[in-house]
């Protein structure tokens, strides 16, 4: 793959989970995928996607910076949502956040194979009521 048909293969996958179409996602995600260096495979890989939405019904992945150097994506992912409980082991709990996540991907024959993810939970956390102090 080119640099335009990895960019378009990529916009076809976060066009997938933004849709939520589960059945498609192996087109995209190959069988025996790595997340952050651990074999998860694709049913622990869309389990993993289908909690995240779980826990953020209003998630919407937009794409804020893309870099192609195939077989390798660099992307700055953006998102602007109100989770219903803890998110990241933060009390978000039906607040509205934004928060980027900086991700790395492998494609290996036109599908993801490994995935290196970090998401600014201090952005997070930023946005967040003080804990109040302990009355004691």
């Amino acid at each position: 793959m080119d640099k335009q048909e990895l960019s378009d293969r990529y916009r076809g996958y976060i066009d997938c989970l933004n849709r939520q179409d589960w059945p498609a996602l192996g087109q995209f995600v190959d069988h025996d995928v790595h997340y952050n260096g651990q074999r998860i495979g694709l049913t622990g890989y869309r389990a993993m996607l289908e909690n995240d939405f779980r826990a953020i019904p209003d998630l919407r992945f937009v794409i804020d910076l893309l870099i192609a150097d195939p077989p390798h994506i660099a992307a700055r992912l953006c998102f602007d949502c109100t989770p219903v409980g803890e998110l990241f082991d933060l009390p978000v709990n039906g607040q509205r956040v934004r928060f980027t996540e900086n991700v790395f991907y492998e494609f290996r024959e036109g599908r993801v194979c490994n995935v290196y993810s970090l998401i600014d939970k201090a952005a997070i956390q930023s946005q967040l009521p003080l804990a109040k102090p302990n009355d004691g």
